[in-house]
């Protein structure tokens, strides 16, 4: 059996290929993607060869590049030793492709407990644990400042995620003006521009003298030295944002060991695999959290996607991901 698969055959070029499936069998689940949703910074960095594109060690940039890991869809077919799902559930799928079929280890799926609950948001659930676990590891507490610096789709979610978690206020910024307005539907309370005279002083007075807590989403050096000149005293700062470039200039005496920063590793691989505690979950137990979220009403996900196409629209859609600077934050892969 084949299966259509998007691949990065070359630098700046995607097509939609056909390849043989591998037999179901031991803990393997065969699963009928539904909808899958673009990680548009991961992905750009991918199809344009960036060589850092993994927080390990890279061997080079090699093609072709399989894109995609956050998607949904309904279970076809099980091996002998699963035990979890069975053919007909609906699951949430971790570090899949986007693929017509994907043929994943039990542990990278979870169930679709809620019949409610559409699979256009289930397709979110993955990449909505990359911002919920930078908040978990500042330990933010309810009525703490946060402030969100970059509003890319992570950016974004890590708005709405602070709001479930009580912080007030919540500071979005970015150059980007249509950015700075979808975070206020999103629930921020003030946005800004990093470039604007004074940025910094203005986040203060927000704050009431400086951010408590600081999402940085950027992955740039900048970023982080205008978020530091933000913080509050004792302020804790999650690097979530992918750096692509390791050119950070910061003066590290006066803007983290002078007023005692925390800078926090925020890469979604930094979680336990089994077993989660307090600030540290898997990302099986973060997603079911974002289900339950969603299920509760609590968290909307679906108001954010922008787009939905075809999967045999994926050449244009990746050059315009290469190429428009206003690509939309979220978009996703119909595959039905």
């Amino acid at each position: 059996m084949k299966t259509k698969q998007i691949v990065f055959t070359k630098p700046n070029t995607a097509e939609l290929l056909k390849y043989e499936l591998k037999q179901v069998r031991g803990t393997h689940v065969k699963v009928r993607t539904q909808f899958s949703t673009v990680s548009c910074g991961t992905e750009r960095a991918n199809i344009t060869g960036d060589p850092n594109v993994s927080a390990s060690k890279s061997a080079g940039v090699v093609f072709p590049r399989v894109p995609g890991y956050c998607s949904s869809g309904i279970v076809e077919e099980i091996g002998e030793n699963v035990t979890s799902v069975k053919v007909g559930d609906r699951v949430a799928m971790y570090w899949s492709t986007h693929s017509e079929y994907n043929i994943l280890e039990e542990d990278q799926l979870v169930k679709i407990e809620d019949d409610k609950l559409s699979m256009q948001e289930a397709a979110v659930a993955f990449i909505t644990t990359f911002p919920m676990a930078a908040i978990r590891k500042t330990r933010l507490e309810i009525g703490e400042s946060v402030l969100v610096m970059g509003l890319g789709l992570l950016g974004q979610l890590g708005i709405k995620l602070a709001r479930v978690a009580g912080a007030v206020p919540i500071v979005a910024v970015d150059p980007v003006k249509e950015r700075r307005e979808e975070a206020l539907k999103n629930g921020a309370d003030f946005v800004f521009d990093p470039f604007e005279e004074g940025f910094a002083d203005k986040v203060k007075e927000v704050t009431n003298g400086g951010a408590n807590v600081c999402i940085e989403v950027t992955g740039v050096g900048s970023g982080l030295d205008g978020a530091l000149d933000c913080m509050a005293r004792f302020g804790r700062v999650a690097l979530l944002g992918c750096t692509r470039s390791s050119d950070f200039t910061i003066d590290y005496y006066r803007k983290v060991h002078g007023p005692g920063i925390t800078l926090i590793g925020a890469h979604t691989i930094a979680r336990p695999e089994i077993e989660s505690h307090p600030g540290w979950f898997t990302h099986r137990d973060d997603i079911k959290v974002v289900l339950n979220l969603i299920s509760g009403e609590r968290l909307d996900l679906k108001g954010m996607i922008k787009e939905v196409h075809k999967p045999d629209e994926c050449t244009e859609i990746y050059s315009r991901l290469v190429n428009d600077k206003n690509f939309p934050i979220l978009m996703q892969f119909d595959w039905r």
